[in-house]
């Protein structure tokens, strides 16, 4: 029997070595989509799988993810310019963010897991007819994510309510 446990035991420390090597080689970062960015008034679906939110979720009609991963905008407060550039730095903060690229009115932060480097994708865009800056938030690999997209657009939307953001 100790032996048996023994076995276990080392085996369970090798398969998680592998991992954090395979996250540290950045095999788990998964590959940047190519149809980021705003298309048709339309940040992209949010994932299939139950690792993303988007505030645009109830657009796509036969989607089977729309209720699920609808999260709020956030709140428009001046102009689109001005809006991301105080919602840069904040975005920035987030833990493992990285601003890849933005615009007047659009802006495009990676966010890599500490221990494990898997990456998600996070966009804003400034929709000012709707007075709102709709938000996505989606893993790249994997099936679920225990909730890190919806938290972390929820604990962004908490500083950008602040008023001193």
């Amino acid at each position: 029997m100790k032996r048996w446990l023994t076995r276990l035991l080392l085996s369970i420390a090798v398969l998680g070595g592998a991992l954090l090597l395979a996250g540290r080689l950045g095999l788990l970062a998964g590959s940047e989509p190519a149809d980021l960015g705003v298309q048709g008034g339309r940040l992209k679906a949010p994932s299939t799988t139950p690792n993303s939110v988007s505030s645009q979720a109830a657009l796509w009609v036969a989607h089977p993810r729309r209720t699920d991963a609808g999260i709020a905008p956030l709140p428009l407060r001046g102009d689109a310019a001005d809006a991301i550039a105080r919602l840069q730095p904040l975005a920035a903060a987030m833990p493992g963010a990285r601003v890849v690229r933005g615009s007047a009115d659009y802006l495009y932060v990676q966010c890599t897991s500490r221990w494990l480097g898997f990456v998600d994708d996070v966009e804003f865009w400034v929709d000012p007819a709707a007075g709102v800056i709709h938000v996505r938030s989606a893993s790249r690999i994997g099936h679920g994510d225990r909730g890190v997209n919806r938290a972390r657009i929820e604990a962004l939307r908490a500083a950008w309510m602040r008023p001193d953001s």
